[in-house]
Parts: C-alpha cells; sequence; structure tokens
C-alpha cells in the first residue's frame, strides 16, 4: 500500500499546483487586457506629438533647401559620426514564470554586447527589471549594469518613465556615452511577440516629409506657434522622445503578461495531464491490491 500512499500524495501536490498556475494565469490575463488597452491609448498620444514634430521638422527641412537655413536641431538629434560608447537600455521582467520572454531578450542583448565588444566599443547597460541585469552582472563583471527593480509594479506610469528618460538624456548631453539603444519586446499577440533593437539616442526622427499630414495646412487646418519655433521642436522632441520609452514599457509588459498567461495555461494542462495519469495508475493499483486480497480471502475459505 506504499505505493497508493505515495500516489496520493503526488496527486494531491499536483492539483495544488494547478490550483497557483490557474490563478496565476486568471492574474496574467487581467493585467493582459488592461495593458493592451493602455497601448492603444497611448499610441495615439504618440502619433499625436510625431505629427507635430513631423510638421515642424519639414518646415526646417523645406528652409534648408529652398534658402539654405540650416536649422539648429535639438542636442538628442545631433549624431556622433564615430560613437566610442553605447548605453543599452534592456527590458525584461523581475519574475520568472513566463516562459521564453526573458530568455528571448537575454540571447538579443548578449548578442549585441558582443558585436559592440567585437568592435571595441565601450558597453553599459541599464536594466529595466532584474532578470537580465543579474545575467548580466554574472557573464561581464567588468561592465557596469544599472538595475531598475519593480518598475510598473502597480501599473504603469508616465512619470516613472520621464524618471528614466531624463538622466539618458543629460548622460547624452555630456557624452557620457554617444549613442543609446533599446531592447524592448514588441506585442503583436498574446503568444506572439518580438524582441527588437532599437536606437534611442541620438533621437532619430525617421519621418516621410512628402506625407500631407506633416503640412501646414492639413485637412482645412492651419496652424501658428506662440513661441519659437525651434523651442517648441525642442520641447516636443523631448516629449516624443519619453513617449517613446513609454511605448516600449508597455509593448514589454503587455509581452511578459501575454507571456505569463500562455505559460501558466501550458502548465495547467500539463498538471491536468498529469493528474489524470496518476489516477488511472492508482486506480489500477488499487483494484490490483483488492483483486489480491479478495483471492487471498477466498483462498483462506476454500483451504476450511
Amino acid at each position: 500500500m506504499a505505493g497508493l500512499k505515495e500516489l496520493r500524495t503526488r496527486i494531491g501536490s499536483i492539483k495544488s499546483t494547478q490550483k497557483i498556475t490557474s490563478a496565476m494565469k486568471m492574474v496574467a490575463a487581467a493585467r493582459l487586457r488592461r495593458a493592451q488597452e493602455l497601448l492603444a491609448k497611448s499610441q495615439t498620444y504618440s502619433e499625436g506629438l510625431l505629427t507635430i514634430a513631423g510638421r515642424l521638422y519639414k518646415e526646417f527641412k523645406l528652409e534648408e533647401i529652398n534658402n539654405g537655413v540650416i536649422p539648429l536641431y535639438p542636442v538628442i538629434m545631433q549624431k556622433n559620426n564615430n560613437p566610442q560608447s553605447y548605453c543599452l537600455v534592456v527590458f525584461s521582467s523581475d519574475r520568472g514564470l513566463c516562459g521564453s520572454y526573458n530568455a528571448a531578450v537575454l540571447r538579443e542583448t548578449l548578442k549585441r554586447v558582443n558585436e559592440l565588444h567585437a568592435q571595441n566599443k565601450k558597453v553599459g547597460a541599464i536594466c529595466i527589471g532584474k532578470k537580465i541585469g543579474d545575467a548580466l552582472k554574472r557573464r561581464f563583471p567588468d561592465m557596469m549594469v544599472k538595475t531598475f527593480a519593480g518598475v510598473a509594479s502597480k501599473g504603469i506610469d508616465y512619470k516613472e518613465v520621464e524618471k528614466i528618460v531624463e538622466p539618458l538624456i543629460k548622460g547624452f548631453m555630456v557624452k557620457e556615452f554617444d549613442v543609446c539603444e533599446a531592447i524592448y519586446t514588441k506585442f503583436h499577440s498574446a503568444i506572439s511577440r518580438e524582441v527588437t533593437l532599437k536606437q534611442f539616442l541620438p533621437f532619430d526622427l525617421d519621418i516621410d516629409i512628402n506625407d500631407e499630414r506633416y503640412d501646414e495646412k492639413y485637412e482645412n487646418a492651419f496652424y501658428e506657434y506662440d513661441a519659437a519655433k525651434e523651442k517648441i521642436f525642442t520641447d516636443v522632441i523631448f516629449m516624443l522622445s519619453v513617449s517613446d520609452m513609454f511605448q516600449m514599457l508597455i509593448n514589454s509588459q503587455t509581452s511578459e503578461h501575454g507571456a505569463r498567461m500562455t505559460s501558466m495555461d501550458n502548465a495547467t494542462r500539463n498538471a491536468h495531464d498529469m493528474i489524470a495519469k496518476l489516477t488511472l495508475k492508482y486506480n489500477r493499483l488499487r483494484q490490483g491490491a483488492i483483486t489480491t486480497e479478495l483471492t487471498e480471502i477466498i483462498s483462506g475459505a476454500e483451504a476450511l
């Protein structure tokens, strides 16, 4: 009967685990829905900022083409033709149990760090999330790695992102590094996501100036500026950089919740299958034990 007792204990343990994974799946699903809603709303704000910046940028470009007036762009847009130092901003999670989410980010990060080291570039990293921060410290003990843990633990906050972006911009302006790149996970669906490498600084306003959305007069609306265009452009570019980092954080958080929901769903299904197999094995052993006891009783009765 020792085998039956062990199976009962194991089945009970797996049922407890199944309850935990099922609860974690429901929590992740609720957070995923909220993050998806925030992602959709924030994209509208980001597109609005991009449109404003695009109109000003187009005017500067037209003045440069038509009148030969070369504008003085914001410092965060000015490139170094021979960059020697890089800062990587890497988005991961603080906790595990989210499938291959962190592993995919780490793989892309290690690939980029090794590429830069092969080019004799100096590399530092700012990790949004403990998982990648701990992994980089183990693999590159000489590399400067700063970790921000608990970001968005109580929900994604725009102010938290500003606190990350402002030191980055100051560091870029005082030449602490020449290029800042972000590695984040772009969200497509709960089961589809893509680890993406994107240059953050110097900020690149990648737009098509021939697009009519950047015209001064668009859809019967005419735009005038109260302050100097250069000052407005500088302020909007800063806001747009924060918005871009905010988009990366939302995408990464949404991807994490999707990965955790999928992982916990798989774990719950696996637990269900294990319980079914162990229950079948338990019933067979129990039936065998009962049959053996009945046979012994009948044999004893016949002997009498």
